[in-house]
């Protein structure tokens, strides 16, 4: 029974990642590492990260060799336990393949996750909230600790847009599969008729870019800032003093904007994080056409290119058109089920590459 487990776990390189792990160590207890704080604050985060996965998976190595050993000695009365503890391992197993395919530069770290509503009014309007509540649900799920950046309501319901920073271990590397068009077909709530409508949002998921990123330049002179009062329902959450901030990078000619917080020094910082993170993205686009480091499978966000489909009319089920991958729970989903399918990618695109 726990053979099977024992020849998949050995899927992961300890020959490569204890020598990258003995040549970290060696260059942190260097006496000159701290002369360049940036490159020791690099130095030892990468140090962690790889003691933790090296550990991580003898640990699991060490299980399953205990398992082996106990299921050897032929005891009936221990087949529960460890029907149990390979049941365990397998999922363990499984979740720390899924790290193979997150081998990305940026795959570890955090994320700026972007919903934009479609055309179709407030239906698609309607749908980017849906994509909202849905991205902020598998977060939770995942222990990832989420801040909406900045947010544009919808004239009736929903939303325009939203960014939100998704902070959290291989944040990036669980959430760029994400990124397209997402595609609903239900029948709306908005319509006096109760017609069937097809709606559409856009999901930008970009790597966030460290202010001390090398690939990442800002000139100050480059910037033209704006500042003006933050828009809302009305009533008290409209702003009476000028807040939002909106940033234009005039070489590339990026604008972004925030106004989610009181502080204009908040909203400022913000519209940064954004920026920075754009721009990581232009140039990785420029080096590499395909995308092949940053994002996988290079696929164009047009509207009409959906990645995934949401039928709640005239029957239930979310497809995957990249994967095939699909699920008939269409409440869980949008509940932030959202496993299934980005492991179907993960899988899928790693093999593919």
């Amino acid at each position: 029974m726990p053979k099977k487990s024992s020849s998949s776990w050995c899927i992961f390189d300890f020959s490569n990642r204890e020598a990258e792990l003995k040549q970290l160590q060696s260059r942190s207890e260097s006496t000159d590492l701290w002369n360049n704080p940036e490159e020791a604050q690099t130095v030892m985060k990468k140090l962690s990260e790889v003691r933790d996965e090296v550990e991580g998976w003898k640990k699991l190595g060490k299980r399953i060799a205990d398992t082996l050993e106990l299921s050897e000695m032929g005891d009936e009365s221990l087949r529960p336990e460890l029907e149990a503890e390979l049941a365990d391992i397998e999922a363990e197993l499984s979740r720390r393949e899924l790290s193979i395919y997150l081998s990305g530069k940026y795959d570890r770290g955090n994320a700026l996750l972007a919903i934009n509503s479609g055309a179709g009014g407030t239906d698609s309007q309607d749908w980017a909230a849906m994509l909202q509540r849905m991205y902020l649900r598998w977060c939770e799920r995942r222990g990832f600790q989420t801040e909406i950046l900045d947010i544009s309501e919808g004239e009736e319901a929903g939303i325009k847009s939203c960014t939100i920073a998704v902070n959290g271990q291989y944040a990036y590397g669980y959430l760029r599969p994400e990124k397209g068009v997402h595609r609903l077909v239900r029948l709306s709530p908005f319509d006096s008729a109760h017609r069937r409508h097809t709606s559409f949002a856009q999901v930008e998921v970009l790597p966030e870019a460290a202010s001390e990123d090398p690939e990442v330049q800002i000139d100050a002179d480059d910037l033209k800032i704006d500042i003006y009062k933050s828009s809302g329902a009305g009533g008290q959450n409209v702003q009476k003093n000028a807040t939002a901030v909106r940033i234009t990078h005039i070489p590339s000619g990026l604008v972004v904007s925030c106004q989610n917080e009181r502080s204009q020094m908040q909203n400022r910082e913000n519209a940064m994080r954004v920026l920075r993170s754009r721009l990581l993205e232009i140039k990785r686009e420029a080096q590499d056409k395909h995308l092949a480091e940053l994002r996988g499978e290079y696929t164009k966000t047009e509207w009409g290119s959906q990645i995934r489909s949401y039928v709640l009319h005239p029957y239930q089920m979310v497809k995957d058109h990249r994967t095939e991958f699909e699920a008939g729970n269409t409440q869980a989903v949008l509940d932030g089920d959202l496993d299934g399918f980005i492991e179907a990618y993960l899988r899928w695109n790693g093999k593919s590459n």
